[in-house]
Formats: C-alpha cells, sequence, structure tokens
C-alpha cells in the first residue's frame, strides 16, 4: 500500500452515505484532519481477519471483497463493497477482532478514520449512532439472507443470483446496460459457495443460454430478468 493525495470529506462525492451523511461541517473538517489516505492494488489486503480493529474504512474509489478463510486453502466471499462504503464498523462496536479479510478487487483508494474519532462520533452524534444501528441491521438482514440461499438453493440458482447481486452492487446509474464486469472463476465460486469448476461449466450454461456473454474473466450480463427468473425459481 501506498499513500495517496488525500481527498477532502467535505468535497467527497460520497459525504452522503449512511455514515458521513450524519456528520456536520465541523465534524467532517475533523475526520478530514485525522484521517489517513491509502492506495491498494488489486489483491492487496486492506485488513486480515483476526487483527484488532483499529478504525473505520471509507472506500473512495475502487472495488473491495469480504471474504473469510474456509478450508483447504479457500475463501467464502461474505460481502462485496464499492466507492462510498464502509468497513470495519462491526467489530469496532463489538471491540473485537475482524471476522474477515477486506481485499481490493482493482486499485483503490481507502480512507482510515482512527477508532477514537470513530467513538467520539457513536458517542456524540445521535444522527451518526442511529445511522450505524441501521447499517449493522441492514448487514444482519443481508447475512440471514444469504445463509438461507446457501442453505436451500441449488448452485445454479445461486450463481444467478449471485451474477444479479454484483451488477446490483456495481452497476453505476450514469453507466450504460449491459452491466460488464471482470471477476475471476474462483472469487463468484467464493461469492456462490461451490468449486471454480462447477462455475466455469454453468457460466457455459448461461452464455450457451444466451444470458450472457463472457471473455476471459469478463462477463457481460445481457438478460438480467432471465436470470432473476432463474434465481427466484425455489423463493
Amino acid at each position: 500500500m501506498q499513500r495517496f493525495t488525500k481527498p477532502e470529506c467535505q468535497a467527497c462525492p460520497h459525504r452522503q452515505n449512511p455514515l458521513l451523511s450524519c456528520c456536520s461541517p465541523e465534524e467532517l473538517a475533523s475526520i478530514n484532519s485525522n484521517k489517513t489516505t491509502l492506495h491498494y492494488q488489486k489483491g492487496q489486503y486492506i485488513y486480515h481477519e483476526g487483527s484488532q480493529a483499529m478504525g473505520l474504512f471509507c472506500i473512495n474509489q475502487g472495488k473491495i471483497k469480504l471474504a473469510k478463510a474456509a478450508g483447504d486453502n479457500k475463501e467464502q466471499i461474505v460481502h462485496l463493497l464499492r466507492e462510498g462504503g464502509v468497513m470495519g464498523y462491526r467489530a469496532l462496536v463489538a471491540g473485537s477482532r475482524y471476522t474477515h479479510s477486506a481485499v481490493a478487487l482493482e486499485d483503490c483508494v481507502v480512507c482510515f478514520m482512527p477508532r477514537l474519532d470513530f467513538l467520539q462520533l457513536v458517542q456524540g452524534n445521535q444522527q451518526f449512532a442511529m445511522g450505524l444501528m441501521q447499517l449493522l441491521a441492514q448487514t444482519l438482514g443481508l447475512a440471514e439472507e444469504r445463509m438461507l440461499h446457501l442453505a436451500y438453493k441449488p448452485v445454479r440458482e445461486r450463481l444467478a443470483g449471485a451474477l444479479l447481486f454484483v451488477q446490483q452492487t456495481f452497476h453505476r446509474e450514469d453507466e450504460a446496460l449491459p452491466f460488464r464486469i471482470a471477476l475471476g472463476r474462483e472469487d463468484l465460486a467464493a461469492l456462490v459457495g461451490t468449486a471454480k469448476e462447477t462455475v466455469s461449466r454453468l457460466l457455459s450454461e448461461f452464455k450457451d443460454a444466451g444470458m450472457i456473454v463472457t471473455r476471459g474473466s469478463q462477463i457481460t450480463i445481457l438478460k438480467p430478468l432471465r436470470l432473476q427468473e432463474l434465481a427466484t425459481m425455489y423463493d
């Protein structure tokens, strides 16, 4: 990781995220003066599973995966985040260690707010504390939904749902459709909870059915409604 030109919180295009939008101009100025801004290359760890939570991370640029270590040197992706997203708040609230690792899916710029500044906002800003509670509740709801999908849905339906989740997470409103992203088969397998070979076979089936187009690691979604039908077949 490298130090990078520090974005200004007061002028950040993501200051309307669930937490920063609750801060006053004075609080944003204080955050801006105390934070650290770092650049991570694709594949680098922002933090490691099991390390002590030291502060809050806010994504200024780039895409990041949150992943847990699994057996046989594999991983399970528990969430995906893009610019404007925040990470590390659950471990900060619990006063515990990180339960997952954060890894850059592409070159990223990430701002780091020290733990003390975060806790001062929680204690002194009721709106910030409420926004944090809502964010925690939302995260819990997504985790419960994902757990049910992994337990009861066949792999084909899970993969269709995962592709739609990737589109929902990373597609920008100002970008034209169809949605296109470079995402490795191993990452898709870690998101779906299956083997890479199974993902490759199913992607070929989706391609033959005209739902997607693949070129190397790049995937283009052509028929999201058809994927939605497949993903919700057992709902």
